[in-house]
């Protein structure tokens, strides 16, 4: 539009009143009612050789806390909790010095790290000289229920499986390698009958994504769901609810009944089976859904009123596609508190993605989707029996210690609760 308007002040209007490029230019922000820089960027871009480009879409460019995986997400929270265990608070330069310290995790700077504190749900407690970061009281709550329930399922004896999703790129391979810093170029090695070194990828290159079921007894049979990344962002974009859904389907015969499904609540396992009234609803539609239900309602009660009605019982009709289709089955579905991963053998399974980097060195897409198979197949009971004995002890641990150490702490010290990310460090709270 701007190179159209442009074009036609220019063909069109009295040349004596815009004889320079300047004077167009003005002409055509005013029409447009834009700014002078922007009319004269874009004939900058329509001038040179690539031409105008088309807009960046928003939803190409990842929020910050999608750049961090869930691992690390995990390890993070693990962090802020060591401080605990240590009998120490957990204040934002003691967080920020230890997790850039670790040569395993990406270094933040301060304004990034609070911002993903606050995302992993964690709220900020202040008292007169002191303050530290806590859970907040919902997940502790749902932690301590997931615990308690786990715990119950086995001392039932009830086979308990474990889901999730990982990915892999076709350029995923090793950080470190050894390099001959004798050779200098592609001509001496030749010469001297030496290689360049290992090859390096040209980019991340096509991205596979891997969903698998296991427990103590290794991977479930025909539970193996590899496929292709169509989108670019974060993984978590090219799950959807209906491939997740078929794929649990399928997957459920195998599990037996009685048997719990451990999974995440990512939104592609949490496709709610009805629609909850919000605020966005209209007002005859809210008091249609509560007749639905048998609810009373007086018809000159607001709409605020009828959400509060709604409020009150929606738990109840809180149920999820996955959730019935597992009872289907005579299963249960059991789900993590968020960025809990820790608590999900499976994630130490995806270290396997260690050999898919060993073995890449021509970062083909079918032969790293071929290497992740043969990395799967090496994965045995044995392996799973180790995993599923570690996360049990981090139950135990966070059950047993972490919790009632957060409690001792905060009753030690806590005069006032805010939900605010500000944070006033004193040089005591530091020491």
């Amino acid at each position: 539009m701007v190179i159209n308007v442009y074009k036609y002040v220019k063909e069109n209007w009295p040349s004596n009143e815009y004889p320079y490029k300047t004077e167009i230019n003005k002409k055509t922000a005013s029409i447009l009612g834009i700014g002078i820089a922007s009319v004269y960027n874009i004939l900058k871009e329509y001038k040179s050789e690539e031409g105008i480009k088309s807009p960046i879409n928003p939803k190409d460019n990842p929020k910050f806390y999608q750049k961090v995986d869930d691992f690390d997400k995990s390890v993070l929270r693990k962090k802020i909790h060591s401080f605990f265990l240590n009998g120490q608070l957990p204040t934002i330069p003691k967080i920020i010095q230890a997790v850039n310290d670790d040569e395993d995790l990406p270094n933040f700077s301060e304004t990034t790290l609070r911002r993903l504190i606050k995302h992993l749900n964690f709220k900020y407690i202040k008292r007169q000289r002191n303050n530290a970061l806590i859970d907040r009281d919902d997940i502790t709550i749902w932690r301590r229920k997931y615990l308690k329930s786990i715990k119950d399922y086995r001392q039932q004896n009830r086979q308990i499986f474990y889901m999730d999703e990982t990915w892999v790129n076709a350029g995923h391979t090793v950080n470190k390698t050894w390099v001959d810093k004798q050779v200098k170029s592609k001509k001496q090695a030749f010469l001297e009958g030496l290689s360049i070194g290992a090859r390096n990828p040209t980019s991340k290159g096509k991205r596979l994504i891997i969903t698998h079921i296991g427990n103590e007894n290794g991977f479930v049979e025909g539970g193996e769901n590899i496929f292709e990344c169509k989108k670019t962002g974060d993984y978590h974009e090219s799950m959807d609810a209906t491939h997740c859904e078929q794929w649990f389907e399928n997957v459920l015969p195998y599990l037996g009944e009685n048997a719990v499904v451990v999974m995440d609540n990512a939104p592609y396992h949490s496709r709610r089976l009805e629609r909850i009234p919000t605020t966005a609803w209209k007002k005859n539609d809210i008091q249609n859904w509560l007749v639905s239900k048998n609810i009373s309602y007086d018809d000159n009660e607001i709409k605020t009123e009828l959400l509060l009605k709604v409020k009150n019982v929606k738990d109840n009709f809180k149920t999820y596609v996955v959730d019935e289709l597992a009872k289907k089955y005579k299963l249960e579905v059991l789900r993590l508190p968020p960025y809990h991963c820790e608590l999900n053998p499976i994630e130490l399974i995806w270290a396997v993605k260690g050999y898919v980097a060993c073995k890449n060195t021509n970062f083909k897409f079918d032969e790293v989707k071929q290497l992740l198979q043969e990395g799967l197949q090496q994965i045995t009971s044995e392996n799973w029996k180790r995993c599923v004995e570690h996360v049990i002890k981090d139950e135990d641990n966070f059950y047993s210690k972490i919790d009632e150490m957060i409690d001792k702490t905060v009753d030690s010290f806590v005069i006032h609760v805010t939900d605010s990310d500000t944070e006033m460090e004193t040089s005591e709270s530091d020491e």
